[in-house]
């Protein structure tokens, strides 16, 4: 159905002469009478009567005309969901607990005006998939750290964000329990349980640089039965431990009693980028990387370790 046509038809039956609505839309008395002709014509049904007064709606005009209204309606609201700055800015933050949905969540404090669809990709969706996604239009951006060897295509961009820092998650049992601190040395030999971490994209890559830098043991062998499996058995462990991003949040019963310690001298980095696409036309896209700009990682930091890959950032 001609959208104009309808819209021409909800106009002459609000004006009640073909005149004032031909006024109200910008054209010509003989265009609104050919609209109408032709809409009258599909629907095969007369909508309006004329008389000396102007036009009248006929008994079918009248039921068609709330429809008519709900077309328009509905036509709008598809307009606004893929019209930039109408619709919502989608952002994927890989994981609803970690640094960049806190970033996030950050920024909508910061701006409530702007509306934000946050959406979370497969944890399989390693960058590249992450890109794509971005490519295709289906996310307006994400996070996900960008080693060199990463293939970029012409028009997305990328730009260093984040610079998360990791803690040692322990039960009350752990020898480091009651640290203030731990440097990463000190983990030699202890036994970080990371259970599913995957043999392949680019946070492997990370922990892979990781281990060879400071002769950590990682362990990933075990099923995966959740975040809270997870914590229930390093609260009941004298030896177990994991790392977390200092900026994750992770909600466990008082009894579990775990402790959170800082890694220090030097402290661990995992660095994140936003990548987007150059030609993205949503206004709130340019707030957010404004917002993120200035919270951007002080390049002068001293005492951390990033993995020779994006050791430029610091």
């Amino acid at each position: 159905m001609d959208l104009d046509a309808v819209r021409t038809f909800v106009a002459a039956a609000d004006a009640g002469q073909f005149q004032e609505a031909a006024a109200a839309l910008s054209i010509t008395q003989q265009a609104v009478s050919k609209r109408i002709a032709t809409l009258e014509k599909d629907l095969e049904v007369r909508l309006f009567t004329r008389t000396a007064r102007g036009a009248r709606l006929t008994i079918d005009g009248q039921a068609f005309l709330p429809h008519a209204r709900e077309l328009l309606r509905v036509a709008e609201r598809a307009d606004a969901s893929i019209r930039p700055g109408r619709r919502a800015l989608r952002v994927d933050v890989v994981n609803r607990r970690t640094a960049p949905a806190v970033l996030l969540q950050d920024f909508h404090r910061a701006h409530p005006d702007i509306e934000l669809d946050v959406v979370t990709l497969s944890l399989d969706a390693y960058v590249d998939a992450a890109i794509a996604a971005v490519e295709a239009g289906t996310i307006d951006a994400t996070f996900r750290a960008v080693p060199p060897r990463q293939h970029v295509p012409d028009g997305i961009r990328t730009d260093h964000v984040i610079n998360e820092s990791h803690e040692l998650l322990v039960g009350p049992r752990h020898p480091f329990a009651n640290a203030r601190a731990v440097a990463p040395a000190q983990l030699t030999g202890h036994r970080i349980w990371m259970p599913g971490l995957d043999d392949r994209g680019e946070v492997t890559d990370y922990y892979d640089e990781l281990v060879a830098a400071f002769g950590l043991r990682i362990d990933v062998v075990g099923p995966v039965f959740g975040n809270e499996t997870l914590l229930d058995e390093i609260a009941d462990s004298a030896d177990l431990a994991t790392l977390v991003g200092e900026s994750s949040r992770y909600l466990w019963p008082d009894s579990y009693d775990l402790r959170r310690i800082p890694i220090r001298n030097p402290t661990l980095i995992y660095p994140m980028s936003l990548i987007w696409r150059d030609d993205n036309p949503h206004p709130a896209l340019n707030k957010f990387r404004d917002y993120l700009d200035s919270r951007r990682p002080d390049p002068t930091d001293a005492g951390v370790w990033m993995p020779t890959w994006d050791r430029r950032a610091v």
